[in-house]
């Protein structure tokens, strides 16, 4: 075996970032990737202080606020255009110490392969651990060329499972767990061409219903919208057809965007999460982070961002590779990272479930009381992410790039 190995299974946004921030750690690291390509998708991320500050800890911070394009006002607002809450780019930075970010997955992907070693990033590529080992002997894995090829096996000192939601790794370690359960929510995502007239960054709420409006730097606008909806429901002719049934009587700039929107890049998917969360993190040496752990509604903003802290954070506590003790670091991981992460499922579900209230009294008892508490100033409305955007990463640790030999 390679010594010192580390293996990522998934090359989304944190297993990309777990590869980067254990590559500066001196790991040998390889993301194996089932997707044919990391080909940009039609969505975009929001990355709030508190991540940008954990990829400040691999050098990677300051790209990514280079790309902020919120200034001025923001807040939420009622179909017919009342504004609820009103906030300002500058009062949420000077609260958290930093921009909110809104940016293309794909342009993060590309930020952190390009912190990687060439070949460090395989697609095509299925794995299954085999055995998750322990602080004798390393962890087994079976790697599948999903091409057709056979499979082969692979051994790894750490193994970081980054596989998503329906992560087959959380299942082999946890197979008494429940999983994801769905939220009751379904959500679409779009990337489109900015409208024609200007627009304040809004999120309205109406009943069972939520659309969101954001600037991109690039000029175009990150689109989404969540609705109540029974599971597997799928619109009977296209979905851009069924936004426009849902939301196109909502105030500017929603039928203008939905208008540019093109029907076959629109994502939709059910909105699923954790409630109950996994008795650890960790089994061998086999970590999880991101959605794979702790699945959550994207009612904080938080899904990604709590990804980037999980790598950062299971880099600090791997160490450098050399010292590498599983019996000690992983068990850290998992202590610093479920109970964060776990209140933060929860408070997402307390949050989302008032977004997607349906009843007309409690929307308009919703309204009166958002539109109360934002008389009060734009603190009030952000006291409400104290706590998260807040959050700051573990003492920054040297880069061994520079001394390790070549990864």
């Amino acid at each position: 075996m390679e010594q010192h190995r580390a293996v990522i299974i998934g090359a989304g946004i944190g297993g990309l970032t777990a590869a980067v921030a254990l590559h500066r750690r001196g790991w040998h690291t390889t993301v194996l990737e089932r997707a044919t390509d990391l080909a940009p998708v039609g969505a975009g991320i929001s990355l709030a202080p508190n991540a940008q500050r954990a990829l400040d800890a691999i050098g990677l911070g300051d790209r990514v606020r280079e790309l902020a394009a919120w200034q001025g006002d923001g807040g939420v607002r009622t179909p017919a255009g009342r504004w609820l809450a009103r906030t300002h780019a500058d009062a949420a930075a000077a609260r958290f110490g930093g921009p909110l970010v809104l940016l293309h997955r794909a342009t993060l992907i590309e930020i952190l392969t390009s912190a990687l070693p060439e070949g460090a990033v395989r697609t095509r590529t299925a794995v299954a651990v085999t055995d998750p080992g322990d602080d004798r002997r390393p962890a087994r894995l079976a790697v599948t060329d999903t091409d057709g090829a056979g499979a082969t096996e692979r051994e790894a000192e750490l193994v970081v499972a980054a596989d998503g939601i329906h992560s087959a790794t959380r299942r082999t370690l946890f197979p008494d767990h429940p999983g994801p359960r769905y939220s009751g929510s379904t959500g679409w995502r779009a990337v489109v061409p900015a409208p024609t007239r200007p627009f304040v960054p809004h999120e309205t709420w109406g009943a069972g219903k939520l659309w969101g409006s954001h600037p991109l730097k690039d000029g175009r606008v990150y689109a989404y919208a969540m609705a109540v909806a029974p599971a597997g429901d799928r619109a009977p002719d296209d979905e851009k057809a069924e936004l426009l049934r849902l939301f196109g009587g909502w105030h500017h700039p929603v039928p203008e965007i939905l208008a540019g929107l093109a029907a076959d890049r629109i994502l939709r998917h059910d909105v699923h999460h954790m409630p109950d969360p996994l008795p650890d993190f960790h089994r061998g040496r086999v970590a999880l982070l991101g959605d794979a752990a702790h699945a959550m509604m994207p009612s904080l903003g938080q899904g990604g961002n709590q990804a980037v802290e999980d790598a950062v954070v299971l880099a600090h506590r791997a160490g450098s590779a050399p010292d590498f003790l599983p019996g000690r670091a992983l068990p850290a991981y998992t202590a610093d990272r479920l109970p964060r992460t776990t209140a933060m499922v929860r408070k997402a579900a307390r949050t989302g479930a008032v977004t997607m209230l349906s009843a007309r009294p409690a929307v308009a008892l919703r309204s009166a009381l958002v539109h109360t508490a934002s008389r009060f100033g734009p603190g009030l409305v952000l006291r409400g992410f104290d706590g998260i955007c807040d959050w700051r990463p573990p003492t920054p640790y040297r880069s061994t790039e520079d001394t390790a030999g070549p990864a």
